[in-house]
């Protein structure tokens, strides 16, 4: 099991984490004379080239990325039950639909006009252009092919407590770290589009009692989230210069990754008895088509 902290930040030995836009604190040492902690020398170590770090980067996500979460391998092998691929579809959109308003955080940070124009269109493609389009309209049709009624899905306070702090972290580690830190987190994207692909066959394969249209959220995740990947990934290449800033890049990786995982952790240990859950429409009977 793997934790985070609620604001996606963890304070150390020596109090809470710095302001971070004020950028990274430097190291500090303690100065035998005095007693008191001075900035530790420049870093002499070299740098990652920038495939070193794209090589590290990879290397966290096919370590730590959540497809090889017991709860996903079970969903992809066709094992869960009706009511466990609700509870998923049901609190993954408390995530979802906050997808947005990660990004619009993250484009915030941005002085460039052409960055900001290129990230609004992540926007764009959770909230749509008008009603009844984008990446949250679809999930909903998922949730209905699955029985779930959209007032379901948007009652939030059926979100399982895990499942809101994992998402309440990504969100603050996104207002709160440098647009470094923010971009790299999102590099998951660059797993997305295997992933889809191998829940959009699982799905047809093992849960026809999901209609196919309700699928339309995967497939439109395998083209963005390969072309979301690889932006993030080139501007990650080009920030991260010093080995600060690589290793701050790794890390915030890492974190997202962690943010997946314990989210899923939650979904697989389900409610805690008596606690209310998401509910199928009245009158489906569980599993059928």
């Amino acid at each position: 099991m793997r934790t985070i902290s609620p604001d996606g930040l963890s304070a150390g030995p020596d109090g809470p984490a710095p302001d971070p836009a004020a950028g990274p604190a430097p190291d500090l040492v303690p100065d035998p004379a005095s007693g008191h902690r001075l900035p530790e020398a420049a870093d002499e170590r070299e740098p990652w080239t920038a495939d070193e770090l794209t090589d590290r980067l990879r290397a966290v996500s096919a370590e730590r990325y959540h497809d090889r979460h017991p709860f996903n391998v079970r969903m992809h092998a066709g094992d869960l039950t009706p009511e466990e691929l609700r509870r998923w579809i049901a609190n993954r959109f408390h995530y979802q639909r906050h997808i947005p308003v990660k990004d619009a955080l993250i484009l915030a940070k941005f002085d460039d006009p052409a960055l900001r124009r290129g990230w609004a269109r992540r926007i764009r493609d959770h909230d749509g252009e008008r009603a009844g389009e984008g990446g949250i309209e679809r999930w909903l049709r998922l949730g209905e092919a699955a029985g779930l009624p959209r007032a379901t899905l948007w009652d939030s306070s059926r979100v399982l407590p895990g499942v809101r702090l994992a998402v309440d972290g990504y969100v603050n580690f996104c207002r709160l770290r440098p647009a470094l830190d923010a971009v790299a987190a999102s590099l998951t994207e660059l797993s997305a589009p295997d992933l889809m692909r191998t829940r959009i066959a699982a799905f047809e394969k093992h849960y026809p009692w999901i209609d196919a249209d309700g699928l339309a959220y995967f497939r439109g995740r395998v083209e963005q989230g390969g072309r979301d990947g690889r932006e993030a990934l080139g501007l990650v290449r080009a920030w991260a210069r010093t080995c600060d800033q690589q290793e701050r890049a790794v890390a915030a990786l890492a974190f997202k990754c962690d943010v997946l995982w314990t989210l899923l952790d939650a979904v697989d240990r389900g409610p805690a008895p008596g606690a209310p859950g998401p509910r199928a429409v009245t009158g489906r009977e569980a599993g059928s088509p």
